[in-house]
């Protein structure tokens, strides 16, 4: 009951505020996957001349979401009654006050039905962007045509929508009733799309971004690993594009993209080995778009180490042996996974196709094990869950120096207590 009060005083709140502030825009990203990248590339792009708020982390959910694009602080102590007063003194003081934001940039998570359409009863966005429609929280959606309904009905109470053509089926079309869409993606039939020229890991790519309704291509270079890591840009260019940026604000804001901390972020190992921390999260899309950079890479040796992907319910089976068909032994020296669902799974599938595999309980034995195989200049990927899988634990070993440890997710002392039980828990089994 308490919960439930609070989240209707703000969003109460956040009706307010966008009422007495008619000019803010407010754009919404939601998808089963590249939420926060997406999120923070349009950002960047759009603070080329525009005032813009958006949180850093994945404030996303029922409390979060509406305090993040109200710019107040999630308190310390959700319990206390206190800490809730003086949120609402903060919101009351936000809403009289001037505007100091032209945009609103603001990710929308569900792990449950209903989430998604939940927003658009307190916020309605004048862009939402889709990102993917890809099996997620499968455990409580049950089929991935749950997972489709809850993603797109953002579309469909949104002034426009930007919608990710290479990771949504066209199928859910029938879920669609608003008819201003534009798509974006790899694709030439989008409306919005990047044409890749080249790619080096020390330069990035260098291509074309390409709007339909421009008479002229807009050169760009992207600092990003891994084509599916191009499609947040080009979802900004999109954005940034539909409000009213130029070319070269446009251009300029995607030079300035980069990876977000454990989303495909490129790291300096031992032995100038080449680092892609990916440890974030998992999914079955995410993880096959991560081996595939890795494999797009030149590099004497690679190696994966795929963590267990959770919350997939009765799809767990399928899909972690999917991925370890995907593991091309003429690829990867070494598969090496953590956690339970990938050891049963995983492993076997990869060993299946000729890979040499190796499993573990624990993130830590496996950066000690993929420090005693790795070889100079390899490549090395780190892909997994968060829950009882902690990669970034193992990219410790490896990494060339303690320093860039604050570049890892999950570094917080809270964090680091959880983990810390956890890893001693798996040490009394």
């Amino acid at each position: 009951m308490f919960k439930a009060v609070i989240r209707m005083r703000l969003e109460y709140f956040v009706k307010k505020y966008f009422k007495t502030h008619g000019q803010v825009k407010l754009v919404v990203v939601t998808g089963s996957v590249g939420k926060t990248s997406t999120k923070m590339a349009i950002g960047t792009v759009l603070s080329e001349r525009l005032r813009v708020r958006l949180h850093e982390g994945n404030h996303n959910a029922e409390l979060s979401a509406p305090l993040a694009m109200l710019g107040i602080e999630y308190p310390d102590n959700i319990r206390s009654l206190g800490a809730w007063l003086a949120v609402f003194k903060a919101a009351k003081q936000r809403i009289i006050e001037p505007a100091d934001v032209d945009v609103i940039v603001q990710e929308v998570g569900s792990d449950r039905i209903g989430q998604v359409p939940h927003f658009g009863t307190y916020a309605q966005p004048d862009i939402a962007v889709v990102t993917a429609v890809s099996p997620e929280h499968m455990e409580y959606f049950g089929t991935i045509e749950a997972v489709a309904r809850e993603e797109l009905a953002v579309v469909n109470f949104s002034k426009q929508a930007l919608i990710n053509r290479d990771d949504i089926d066209d199928r859910y079309a029938s879920y669609i009733t608003n008819q201003y869409i534009s798509t974006y993606g790899s694709d030439s039939q989008a409306e919005y799309y990047f044409a890749k020229k080249e790619f080096d890991i020390k330069s990035g790519f260098k291509g074309d971004m390409i709007i339909k309704d421009l008479e002229d291509p807009i050169a760009v270079t992207l600092m990003l690993l891994g084509e599916h890591s191009v499609r947040p840009a080009i979802a900004a260019a999109a954005v940034a594009h539909m409000l009213g940026l130029s070319p070269d604000e446009i251009a300029r804001g995607m030079s300035h993209i980069r990876a977000v901390s454990g989303r495909m972020n490129v790291l300096r190992g031992q032995q100038e080995s080449l680092i892609i921390d990916d440890t974030y999260n998992s999914s079955p899309l995410a993880a096959t778009s991560a081996l595939k950079a890795l494999y797009d890479l030149t590099a004497p040796q690679k190696i994966a180490v795929l963590g267990s992907m959770n919350e997939l319910g009765e799809s767990s089976e399928h899909e972690h042996i999917a991925l370890g068909e995907g593991c091309d032994p003429h690829q990867l020296a070494w598969v090496i996974t953590v956690g339970e669902q990938a050891e049963k799974y995983t492993a076997p599938a990869a060993q299946a196709r000729g890979c040499s595999v190796r499993s573990f309980a624990s993130s830590q034995e496996a950066g000690a094990f993929t420090h005693t195989v790795m070889k100079h200049g390899a490549a090395i990927l780190f892909k997994g869950s968060e829950g009882k899988i902690y990669l970034e634990e193992a990219i410790k070993v490896v990494l060339h120096s303690t320093e860039d440890e604050k570049q890892l997710v999950r570094q917080s002392d809270t964090w680091r207590l959880r983990k810390n039980e956890f890893f001693a828990s798996l040490a009394r089994k």
